[in-house]
């Protein structure tokens, strides 16, 4: 087993163990008014770690708050821990007569997308698959160096989906290739790979960041960082957005 690929499976072990020890979060600490607005759009960002999902240094959290100054656009950042909040969450943000259940028309209206970072992006898969469970459509999915077991096949709910990662030397690396379940259901706009073997973090940006995380973190915790990463992201949501 390759020094790189210990690393990735002692991370997920990790997260295995100590997940119960993630604290919880309760739906009366979000935001976002339940149900939103019929033809409305959710978006749902996941955060990395065990970072909490307001913190407004992490880039998850601050693309949500940009993104909830669009008109008919509801956006929320989730704990990556929370998985079970996030699915209640978007269940009663699409339940439009209140009744405790999706009707097929509250299903069929549904405008949703997920994105996430790290073990936030496997959160995104996750929560994705638990909807086509449920047969509830998701616009797209963007994933970003994404670390998990069950993160590279995208379900065929999703109409789209896109993903970034780097595999640099000596840090945790991303999901470099994710696929569709069902590719006349889904389009894969891109695995996207970039390195930061030879760029120094922005300094506005590092300034978001502890020592530890920004020095020992690596490329991982670097494309964390990366305002042209999360530029890219939220292009590729605002296009999900504007298509009906």
């Amino acid at each position: 087993m390759s020094r790189l690929l210990y690393l990735r499976n002692l991370l997920i072990f990790a997260a295995a163990v100590c997940a119960p020890l993630a604290r919880a979060q309760h739906l009366a600490e979000l935001s976002v008014p339940t149900p939103i607005p019929a033809g409305s759009t959710l978006v749902v960002g996941f955060l990395g770690g065990y970072e909490r999902w307001d913190d407004e240094h992490r880039s998850v959290r601050r693309l949500v708050l940009k993104l909830r100054a669009q008109k008919g656009v509801f956006a929320e950042s989730l704990s990556n821990h929370n998985q079970k909040t996030a699915l209640k969450f978007i269940l009663r943000a699409l339940d439009t007569n209140r009744d405790g259940k999706l009707d097929f028309a509250e299903r069929a209206r549904a405008r949703i997308i997920l994105f996430g970072q790290s073990w936030g992006g496997a959160a995104t898969i996750n929560v994705a698959r638990e909807l086509n469970r449920l047969g509830v459509p998701v616009l797209l999915t963007a994933q970003v160096d994404s670390v998990g077991l069950r993160d590279q096949v995208v379900p065929p709910n999703v109409r789209a989906a896109v993903n970034f990662y780097q595999h640099d030397p000596f840090t945790i690396e991303g999901r470099s290739e994710i696929r569709a379940a069902d590719s006349s259901k889904t389009a894969i706009l891109g695995n996207f790979e970039e390195t930061y073997v030879r760029r120094p973090i922005d300094a506005s940006n590092a300034s978001n960041s502890s020592w530890a995380r920004s020095t020992l973190g690596g490329s991982h915790a670097r494309m964390e960082l990366d305002p042209a990463i999360w530029n890219s992201v939220e292009q590729y949501i605002n296009e999900a957005i504007s298509k009906r």
